[in-house]
């Protein structure tokens, strides 16, 4: 069975269409690859409970936030339940996650994200910025759950315009995922996710950066993404410094 869902929509619309499909063993990695560009999404998720594997149209990825969301969700309403609380198995670790039906129609799910480092660049990141077109930044710091990427802070988050090619070469020798701009608005993120290292230019939703940002800042946070590309997201994600959980609401087609 194959769907694509919204992940993290925004008052009920936008979100990233994620595809959402059984695994299948006689499925090769350039199969999933292939299905993923096929579904139109910029990620899929292959259902084997409890193991969730995430793929884009270039690769595999360790583990995928919004995946994660769109694969719960898509659980819980094969169930038929109003709750749904198990553990998903994803790059060798165990994620506890809850899906929950909302009165007004969609899925909120959130899961424990798991240790989150945050740690200062050990390099020149003037190659980086240079791709992405970002001139004196704020503290830029490297988050990682796993997979590390930048936290940029800037003053308008929605003029930046990288060199894809460049900032994929760039991310990819230093080990990157890609890089999360950001302008804070009180309880509020305004963000945009730039992953072409992975095949993703641009992702229009991104929670494990957003559950970084949570991380680095020690609080909770609402991340608003997409705008950019015509599909307005949103992302919860609460942190104490120690342990981070993530959030989003999940629309069924």
């Amino acid at each position: 069975m194959l769907t694509v869902v919204d992940a993290c929509v925004r008052e009920g619309s936008g979100g990233s269409p994620t595809l959402v499909a059984d695994d299948d063993a006689a499925f090769s990695d350039a199969d999933r690859r292939a299905i993923v560009r096929a579904g139109g999404a910029s990620h899929g998720a292959f259902l084997d409970p409890p193991v969730v594997r995430f793929f884009t149209g270039t690769a595999e990825l360790r583990n995928c936030g919004h995946g994660t969301l769109a694969a719960q969700a898509v659980l819980l309403d094969r169930d038929h339940a109003r709750e749904r609380r198990a553990v998903q198995r994803t790059g060798g670790r165990d994620v506890q996650v809850t899906a929950t039906r909302l009165p007004g129609g969609g899925i909120e799910v959130w899961f424990d994200q798991g240790p989150v480092t945050v740690t200062e660049p050990d390099s020149d990141l003037g190659g980086v910025l240079a791709a992405l077109g970002v001139g004196d930044p704020g503290r830029i710091v490297v988050a990682s759950p796993g997979t590390p990427r930048l936290l940029i802070p800037v003053a308008d988050p929605s003029v930046v315009a990288p060199d894809f090619a460049r900032l994929a070469a760039e991310c990819r020798e230093r080990g990157l995922l890609g890089c999360l701009v950001y302008r804070l608005d009180g309880p509020v993120a305004l963000a945009r996710l730039f992953a072409p290292v992975i095949g993703v230019d641009e992702d229009v939703a991104n929670a494990n950066s957003s559950g970084c940002l949570a991380a680095h800042l020690g609080r909770r946070i609402e991340v608003w993404q997409g705008d950019a590309l015509g599909r307005p997201s949103a992302v919860f994600a609460d942190s104490d410094g120690h342990t981070t959980r993530v959030g989003g609401v999940v629309r069924l087609r």
